[in-house]
């Protein structure tokens, strides 16, 4: 269930924190991710994300199929059971972008969210100028259902925050 051809999706490991950590500093990698300043995440609060546990979230590492290498994040998180919705996110490092990794972990993530979860609705935001995954998205059939407009300032420079919306009956190839 969590392997395609080039990656699978893993727990994450306690060994993938330092480098999340290292990511987080990266303005390739917060700045698409993330609406909060870039800045180092600490040993204790990445431990303490690290651990969280629920049952409204569910969060992997993202590896090639066989190496054990971590090329990134990606999640089903802020489930709400009784509506059957949930928010999906993914990050890779920069190194790893463009290269097909993530449009098959969001394709592993949604199959899981509708097959195994039972989900309805995922949902997701992006900023605008994150072209590449706005482009990735709507590929998969996500839909622009709104705009966040003016929603975070970058270097002297407003930007809207979108959000897209994937109904089970509108993604068919999973």
């Amino acid at each position: 269930m969590f392997k395609g051809e080039k990656i699978c999706l893993t727990a994450m490991k306690e060994e993938d924190l330092p480098i999340y950590r290292i990511w987080n500093s990266e303005m390739g990698f917060g700045r698409n991710y993330n609406s909060s300043p870039i800045r180092e995440v600490s040993e204790k609060q990445a431990e303490q994300w690290f651990r969280q546990d629920s049952e409204r979230d569910f969060r992997f590492s993202i590896r090639p199929v066989k190496l054990d290498t971590f090329l990134g994040v990606c999640a089903i998180e802020d489930i709400q059971w009784t509506h059957r919705v949930g928010w999906i996110s993914i990050a890779l490092a920069t190194d790893y972008q463009g290269k097909g990794y993530g449009t098959e972990a969001m394709q592993i993530l949604l199959n899981y969210a509708w097959n195994e979860l039972n989900l309805h609705r995922i949902q997701l935001t992006v900023f605008e100028y994150n072209k590449p995954a706005i482009a990735m998205y709507e590929k998969l059939g996500f839909q622009k259902e709104g705009v966040y407009r003016e929603f975070l300032q970058r270097d002297g420079r407003r930007f809207d925050m979108y959000l897209y919306g994937l109904l089970t009956s509108e993604s068919s190839d999973f």
